[in-house]
């Protein structure tokens, strides 16, 4: 009867309290701290890579951007460059060639002059209006300032009409050379490379000269702006019988391709170099992005990796135990019972 009493009642409030209260602080302890760390970790994460994926989206935006401007200054000075290589070939083609009757490329007056046909020899005869001679201002040669000669050839067509040519003959170094350089009186025949007619210029020139070959403004500061002109004019090579007077030589053209190419290439190889350099810096947000939500050594979950484990006490040093009267006593009978050496 006194072991039942005592033990039963006892034994099941002593199991109960114990169990009930160790089950719901050891459940308490590994539910809630365990959960919440990891899913403040992957919140974490989650943010950072939303960020990091916008900002990837913009470095791409702004490669591809800058690779279209790219390739379109790049096919722009690729055709610059095809504009010169052709504008070169037509120079290569009929600089040196063989002089050819004008009305075999220029069939009458008016007519345009096609763009094969630039700096084409011809030979043409007529007679000079040297009345109505202008110079044209501010064209440089071999690096010293001075003018170009225009002076109008009337050339006689087979008709009985007649039209004017306007002939650059040369390049003088002031106003007193070009007053010396006389045209040749009477019928003359030259040979001049044909030009296409300038655009006519907005700024004004004192009175007989004029800032653009444009053949109406010669003939209108030369004074003869009523007759029929051809829509181009001649560079002169020569003429027979000569003038009087000195004049130097016009300025041979210029056959240098230029950059063009070498700026095509540039441009488009930055192009190139925009899509791969922000491609890896776009690749690098997101891997960062990645690692910034593990801290090295640190759990997967993002935890700090002082909150991923119970810290455990460093174990304190162990005393050295002070010796009993026992143990002094065992020590002097085993001094006395060891043998002598």
């Amino acid at each position: 009867m006194s072991g039942s009493g005592t033990g039963g009642p006892a034994g099941s409030t002593t199991g109960s309290a114990a169990g009930g209260s160790t089950g719901s602080t050891a459940g308490s302890a590994a539910g809630g701290p365990t959960g919440s760390p990891a899913g403040t970790g992957d919140a974490r994460r989650a943010a950072l890579r939303r960020a990091a994926v916008k900002r990837a989206a913009g470095l791409v935006a702004a490669a591809v951007g800058l690779a279209v401007v790219c390739t379109a200054l790049g096919l722009w000075q690729w055709h610059r460059h095809g504009t010169r290589s052709a504008a070169i070939a037509v120079v290569e083609a009929n600089f040196g060639a063989d002089p050819v009757p004008l009305a075999d490329v220029l069939g009458s007056a008016g007519d345009p002059l096609p763009a094969a046909e630039e700096w084409r020899p011809v030979r043409v005869t007529g007679r000079y209006d040297a009345e109505a001679a202008v110079l044209l201002r501010n064209r440089p040669a071999g690096g010293q300032v001075g003018f170009h000669q225009l002076v109008p050839l009337v050339v006689a067509s087979g008709d009985g009409s007649s039209a004017v040519l306007v002939v650059d003959r040369g390049w003088v170094p002031d106003e007193a050379s070009a007053a010396d350089a006389r045209t040749p009186a009477g019928d003359v025949e030259v040979v001049v490379r044909l030009r296409p007619d300038e655009p006519a210029s907005r700024r004004g020139a004192p009175a007989g000269q004029v800032q653009a070959i444009a053949v109406r403004q010669v003939l209108a500061a030369g004074g003869a702006g009523d007759l029929p002109a051809y829509a181009a004019y001649g560079a002169m090579v020569s003429e027979d019988p000569a003038g009087t007077g000195r004049l130097g030589p016009l300025p041979q053209p210029s056959t240098d391709p230029g950059s063009h190419l070498s700026y095509a290439l540039q441009w488009w190889t930055f192009a190139l170099g925009s899509l791969v350099g922000f491609s890896v810096m776009a690749r690098r947000e997101l891997v960062d992005a990645d690692d910034e939500g593990i801290p090295d050594g640190g759990p997967a979950d993002g935890r700090p990796a002082d909150e991923a484990a119970p810290q455990v006490p460093p174990k304190a040093p162990r005393r050295r135990r002070m010796p009993s009267a026992e143990d002094e006593e065992d020590a002097l009978i085993d001094a006395q019972l060891r043998p002598a050496r």
